[in-house]
């Protein structure tokens, strides 16, 4: 048969990795720039997001190791902040320090990696502060976005401090066992809320928590009391997914399914509730939930604009700082002086302070060790205790 054949539209890591997932604008860049000898010019680039989304005041930086990994085993330094830390607008994330001619290809993918996952790690960070301590939240968002970029989107919801994530891949790549309940389409196809519930019971019991759907047929309240009495001590939770229609009325359905569960002896029975949440409404429910399912908000989160631009060039044997109007010239770190945070030019930390910003690759091998997903997390969980969603 003739005619266009369907594919699944992805790059692949050797085109990444060869710096051809790029905007053409840098091709014909270092064409210029190497047949008019400037391509050999060793620059430092930094990388910087000089505005946050409307109502953020700080963000999650997240991304590094893939960075790093695109990165490595080319001709160039990297200094960048530990992944996981919390910034502020205008704070110096990485400086690239090399040949501009190899940086330059590699601009397009290195700002998409970081953008994304500090995106949805921001986000995810704003929803576990709206959730508060003690209350679980999980990622269930994969179903937003392209399937090739579920384990980058997975590791950054963690790293942005939820809890748990839903997708089967999180556990060949992430090492993390992969969390979620069971859709409306079990239960439709059963037809019968009751029968999908044991079923499931039954095949899972001993390998996960038990948390039935209750609200595909009837009024929640009623579903909720039916799962409690046919699985007893093996329910776990219920969770809602109320429809937008009656998204208004989420705390009161809330309420009125854990005033029905406790009067009839189901206190053991946790409310998971997912649809449609946000920072806002995991707030208003977070003092009669226990668990969140949150998923498009964290997925299609508003993008934190990083942006990478030449600071300094190497002429006559030394640094010479030199950028485009609006930008500050010189590569900068961050350091920490008596715990307070100070950014001064990159090279020129005082003593007795505590660099944060680090160097990462040394002429493109590895010059420290990373952190492990689950250190990372817990860096993030940290600075969370200090900080609000304004």
């Amino acid at each position: 048969m003739s005619g266009v054949q369907p594919r699944i539209y992805m790059a692949s890591l050797g085109e990444i990795l060869e710096g051809r997932a790029t905007d053409i604008y840098f091709v014909r860049t270092r064409r210029v720039a190497e047949k008019y000898g400037v391509g050999g010019k060793r620059v430092r680039m930094e990388v910087h997001a000089y505005s946050l989304p409307r109502g953020y005041e700080w963000a999650v930086y997240a991304g590094l190791e893939e960075a790093l990994a695109l990165l490595q085993g080319k001709p160039v330094t990297v200094y960048s902040l530990p992944e996981g830390t919390v910034f502020e607008r205008k704070d110096p994330l990485m400086v690239v320090e090399g040949r501009f001619q190899d940086i330059i290809l590699f601009e397009t993918a290195l700002l998409g990696l970081l953008r994304f996952s500090t995106s949805i790690a921001t986000k995810a960070a704003r929803v576990r502060l709206a959730a508060g301590r003690g209350k679980t939240v999980l990622f269930f968002g994969l179903r937003a976005l392209h399937p090739a970029v579920q384990p980058a989107a997975d590791r950054a919801a963690l790293v942005g401090g939820l809890d748990g994530v839903s997708g089967v891949l999180s556990r060949e790549y992430l090492g993390v066992e992969p969390r979620g309940t069971m859709p409306h389409a079990l239960i439709i196809v059963f037809g019968s809320q009751v029968e999908a519930w044991r079923a499931f019971a039954e095949t899972f019991k001993e390998e996960t928590p038990v948390i039935a759907l209750v609200d595909t047929f009837w009024d929640e309240r009623e579903e909720a009391l039916m799962a409690a009495r046919e699985l007893g001590e093996v329910l776990a939770g219920v969770r809602l997914d109320t429809p937008s229609s009656r998204r208004g009325r989420m705390r009161d359905i809330v309420e009125e399914v854990r005033w029905a569960l406790d009067i009839h002896g189901y206190k053991h029975v946790k409310i998971f509730v997912s649809g449609g949440l946000d920072e806002e409404r995991v707030a208003e429910l977070r003092d009669v939930a226990d668990g969140f399912g949150v998923g498009t908000t964290i997925a299609a989160a508003p993008n934190i604009d990083i942006s990478m631009d030449v600071v300094e060039v190497h002429e006559d044997g030394e640094w010479r700082p030199r950028t485009k109007r609006g930008k500050l010239p010189g590569a900068r770190s961050i350091v920490l002086c008596q715990g307070e945070k100070r950014i001064v030019r990159l090279g020129e930390e005082p003593e007795g302070c505590e660099p944060l910003t680090r160097k990462y690759l040394e002429e493109g091998r590895l010059a420290q060790s990373l952190p492990s997903l689950e250190e990372i997390r817990s860096y993030v969980l940290k600075q969370l205790e200090n900080l609000g969603l304004q």
